[in-house]
């Protein structure tokens, strides 16, 4: 029997009714995956620019003089470079999930469901992009290392190791926070992100002035030209650091302009259409939060200030487009949002884990992945009332009822159901109980 004979066996004719209905929601989460796949392309085509600039960081024999380079001075700066390639897996990890998730929301028929599929992947999303871009701008300062050791010699080594490791630290716990995969940290580093790249971006261009002041010193004036050419030359600055704002305001894409109190302020041009209406769908749909894309959008434009009110500035929100979805979004955390108690039903009992994990229910597809969050009276009311253990009694218990839908579906089809089919049944399920398809990780 089919998915959809499935879902219909265990629901009745209106579901073919509902899929005929919801035409625009079909398209509305066709539209997001395309959009998911696109900002999935961005962040591998960047990760791959930068496993390749590692490598050959990595295999770049040093000078024959004094033995220069990230690669010499008896591997001193060796362990820096591991840093950089230890983030590769983890990001590259965050992309195969969101392939699962993406995956399994295009073999869903229902729309809701395949939406909140993809929202399920926006945690992974954001990561693995704030991850992209705090490696990328690490990368930036092993060229700049690399570099200052081969050209400058009277830039001290035991100044750029302590540099270095400095820097490393002002990396370190953003990149910990988001190679957790926390919801909640990933979302605190994203949004402070512009921050970050601040600091970082200050950090690097002092160490750019103090190789070049070492140089002048040293008496080597005709070098100076070439090594600020050579150090501009090799910066990454296009995929990480961006610029310190002017105080001018300035233009961004096609129609989006910040004045100088807002966000967005800078220089560089370097947001397309494309990747302003890719991340104006993400937010639409809920994948990605409405402030992590505005912290986005400060770093490509070049504003690394954080801005002093909570309120997101009209650029960004007109940009993303003017709709409830980004009208309601402020840049707060789930504790303002009204949701720090909101307790989280498990969609898929706990108690049955066995019996999901044996139709496909694991990894990043794991019932822990299949929370929602819920007022606390309504949590209670779809398990019979405070007392669980009351509660199951009641026939109409959300726990006891799917499984009763679950398994009586299993036995008209003959055989064990499919994952897809179970989402679809859980789904309908879910709409007849206003059970709202927004799903959140719960800790297992």
């Amino acid at each position: 029997m089919t998915q959809a004979g499935a879902g219909r066996s265990a629901g009745g004719a209106g579901s073919t009714v509902t899929r005929n209905a919801s035409a625009p929601q079909r398209q509305r989460a066709t539209e997001t995956r395309q959009a998911v796949l696109s900002a999935v392309g961005e962040v591998k085509g960047t990760t791959g620019e930068l496993a390749s600039t590692l490598s050959k960081l990595a295999t770049r024999p040093p000078t024959s003089l004094l033995n220069r380079g990230l690669s010499g001075l008896n591997g001193v700066f060796k362990r820096h470079l591991d840093y950089g390639s230890n983030q590769l897996p983890w990001i590259q990890g965050a992309l195969g999930g969101i392939t699962t998730l993406t995956e399994a929301s295009s073999e869903v028929a229902h729309p809701d469901m395949q939406l909140a599929l993809l929202r399920m992947s926006g945690p992974k999303l954001q990561a693995a992009t704030s991850g992209t871009l705090l490696l990328a701008a690490w990368v930036d300062f092993l060229n700049l290392a690399d570099v200052v050791l081969r050209e400058c010699p009277a830039y001290s080594i035991e100044k750029l190791v302590v540099d270095m490791h400095r820097v490393q630290g002002m990396v370190e716990p953003s990149m910990t926070a988001l190679a957790s995969a926390d919801p909640e940290k990933v979302e605190a580093v994203a949004t402070a992100l512009p921050d970050v790249m601040g600091e970082l971006t200050r950090e690097f261009q002092s160490l750019e002035e103090g190789a070049r002041v070492a140089m002048e010193r040293s008496g080597q004036i005709m070098a100076v030209a070439q090594l600020v050419e050579m150090l501009t030359m090799v910066s990454a600055m296009r995929l990480a650091l961006p610029r310190l704002p002017p105080a001018a305001p300035a233009t961004l894409g096609t129609g989006l302009v910040v004045g100088s109190n807002g966000v967005m302020v800078g220089s560089q041009v370097v947001v397309s259409a494309e990747w302003v209406e890719t991340m104006r769908r993400l937010v639409q749909a809920g994948v990605l939060s409405a402030p992590a894309v505005s912290a986005a959008v400060r770093i490509h434009a070049g504003m690394t200030m954080a801005q002093a009110s909570g309120e997101l500035p009209q650029g960004v929100r007109d940009a993303l487009g003017e709709g409830p979805e980004v009208r309601a979004m402020h840049e707060t955390g789930r504790a303002g949002a009204g949701m720090g108690e909101a307790p989280k039903h498990h969609v898929l009992p706990r108690e049955h884990r066995e019996w999901f994990e044996q139709r496909g229910f694991t990894g990043d597809m794991d019932i822990d992945r299949f929370c929602v969050r819920m007022e606390r009276a309504s949590h209670e009311a779809i398990h019979g009332g405070g007392d669980w253990r009351l509660g199951r009694l009641w026939p109409g218990e959300w726990n006891r009822m799917i499984m009763k839908v679950l398994g009586e579906a299993e036995e008209e089809v003959g055989r064990m159901l499919t994952r897809n089919e179970v989402l679809e049944i859980v789904a309908r399920e879910m709409g007849r109980y206003k059970i709202p398809m927004s799903f959140v990780s719960g800790r297992r």
